[in-house]
C-alpha cells in the first residue's frame, strides 16, 4: 500500500471509531438541540405554592350568572381575530367562551399540565366543534408557547399554583406579540390560601422583565384582574432576584 493509501486508511479508521463512539451511548461530538443545556438555574419562589386541587373552581352556570367571562374578556379587550392562550385551562370554561369571542378568524390555544384534564378538554372541544381551538399539554415550569404568537395570555385563578414562577414567566415572555398582554385573574389573599397578593404578583412579573399595565377589582371573578406587558430586556436567569414579602 502506498503512503497516501495508508494515510487514507488511518483517517477512515479514526472516522469509523468516532462513529462507533457516538453510537455506544457516549456523548456525541455534535450534540443534538434537545441535549443542549437548559437555561438556569432560576430562583425558587420565596413563598408557599398552592396545591393543584381541581380542574374547576366554581360551577359554570353560576359564573355565567355573574357575567364573569364576559366582564373579564371586556376588561382584557379581547376582540375577534385575536390569538389567545388559556393557561391552566382545566375543563375549559374560558376556552369555550374565548373561542366564541375571537371568532372564526381568531385562535385559542388551551394548555394544562394535567394530562387527564387536557384529554377531557380536547374531547369537549371536539364535541362542541370549536375549530379555532387547539389543546396542548404544558409543563409546570414551561407553558411551551410559540414565540411572538399571542395577543393575550390568560391566567385565571392558577398563578398561585405555579411551582416555579420565575422560570415559567421567563419562558412565557417571548410568546407575546409586540402589544400583547398577560392577563391574570386571582384573589387578593395569601398564596397558600389559593390567591396572590397584588404587590407580590407585580414584583414577580417585574423580576422577569414585565411591566404592569393595569390592575382593577373584579368581584364577579372572585378577586382582581391585572395585566402585564413584556417590556424587557428579559434578564438572564442568574440575574433574577426572588421577591420576598411578608404574609404571602
Amino acid at each position: 500500500m502506498s503512503k497516501r493509501g495508508s494515510m487514507l486508511a488511518a483517517v477512515l479508521l479514526i472516522a469509523l471509531g468516532g462513529a462507533v463512539t457516538a453510537c455506544d451511548g457516549s456523548k456525541p461530538l455534535i450534540p443534538h438541540k434537545d441535549e443542549e443545556e437548559r437555561p438556569g438555574p432560576f430562583p425558587a419562589a420565596d413563598r408557599p405554592v398552592a396545591d393543584v386541587v381541581s380542574s374547576r373552581w366554581s360551577n359554570e352556570d353560576a359564573r355565567d350568572r355573574l357575567r364573569e367571562a364576559d366582564q373579564v374578556m371586556d376588561r382584557a379587550k379581547i376582540r375577534p381575530g385575536m390569538t389567545v392562550a388559556d393557561i391552566g385551562a382545566g375543563e375549559g370554561y374560558y376556552t369555550v367562551r374565548l373561542a366564541q369571542r375571537v371568532g372564526k378568524t381568531g385562535r385559542v390555544l388551551a394548555e394544562d399540565i394535567v394530562a387527564a384534564w387536557r384529554d377531557q378538554l380536547a374531547e369537549r372541544v371536539s364535541r362542541e366543534r370549536l375549530d379555532n381551538v387547539s389543546v396542548r399539554l404544558g409543563e409546570p415550569a414551561d407553558p411551551k408557547l410559540p414565540p411572538n404568537s399571542f395577543d393575550r395570555v390568560m391566567m385565571v385563578h392558577m398563578y398561585h399554583e405555579i411551582d416555579q414562577p420565575y422560570e415559567f414567566l421567563w419562558r412565557l415572555f417571548p410568546a407575546l406579540k409586540r402589544d400583547g398582554l398577560v392577563v391574570v385573574v386571582d384573589a387578593n389573599r395569601r398564596t397558600k390560601a389559593h390567591g396572590t397578593p397584588p404587590a407580590l404578583l407585580k414584583c414577580e412579573f417585574e423580576a422577569v422583565g414585565f411591566t404592569q399595565v393595569s390592575i382593577e377589582n373584579m368581584p364577579s371573578a372572585g378577586g382582581y384582574l391585572a395585566t402585564f406587558r413584556a417590556t424587557g430586556p428579559r434578564p438572564e436567569p442568574g440575574a433574577i432576584r426572588s421577591c420576598r414579602m411578608k404574609d404571602n
